[in-house]
């Protein structure tokens, strides 16, 4: 049973600015302020609002196309290690470990802006604490499929995560692209998102 970071950790600094980028879309922050957030370099900053500048995706820090952002960061985005597993009670088993999580796709979504059955439960754990999170699944849950997905990859995913109603939830940018990725009817919930977030 395997619960680990992706393998592949090249990517991660872009990934990380695109969802500082997408969290602060108005360009109130400096490309230096910008990679402090991302915790990456002055240099990666800059290369990458350049290249995106050329795309005509943003303006500065300035998010121009926040879809078309959102798109670019779907095709460049290094997929986290998913483990599924059976949990009687999720969302309570989940919160009860003390452990750091962050919920997204439907019951972030839910939690959020309510247009999305919880059908499952989604959640990203910290890399450094996935031995405490095989236990729970040990002492809790039923392997090989289910209604409860563990995800793992870079810390940074859990940037402006917040408590919304009872529920620690990624941030509104990781959660639309996580939300996109997922197809279907989360794609509409995407959509209003990104217009409540973005307009």
């Amino acid at each position: 049973m395997l619960l680990e970071p992706p393998d592949r950790e090249r990517g991660f600094k872009r990934e990380r600015l695109l969802r500082v980028l997408l969290t602060h879309p108005d360009g109130g922050l400096s490309k230096r302020a910008l990679s402090r957030e991302a915790e990456t370099t002055d240099a990666w900053a800059v290369k990458l609002t350049n290249q995106l500048e050329d795309e005509g995706l943003v303006e500065g820090t300035t998010v121009l196309d926040p879809r078309g952002l959102y798109d670019y960061w779907r095709d460049k985005r290094i997929p986290p290690s998913k483990l599924a597993v059976a949990l009687q009670s999720p969302v309570e088993t989940i919160q009860d470990t003390g452990l750091t999580h962050a919920f997204t796709t439907y019951r972030a979504e839910n939690a959020r802006q309510g247009f999305l059955f919880t059908s499952n439960t989604t959640f990203y754990v910290d890399p450094e604490e996935t031995e405490e999170w095989l236990s729970v699944i040990e002492e809790n849950g039923l392997i090989g499929g289910g209604n409860t997905e563990f995800r793992v990859t870079d810390r940074h995913v859990f940037y402006e995560a917040t408590t919304v109603n009872g529920l620690e939830t990624v941030s509104v940018p990781q959660l639309i692209v996580d939300l996109l990725d997922e197809g279907g009817p989360c794609v509409e919930a995407a959509e209003r998102l990104i217009e409540a977030h973005h307009e």
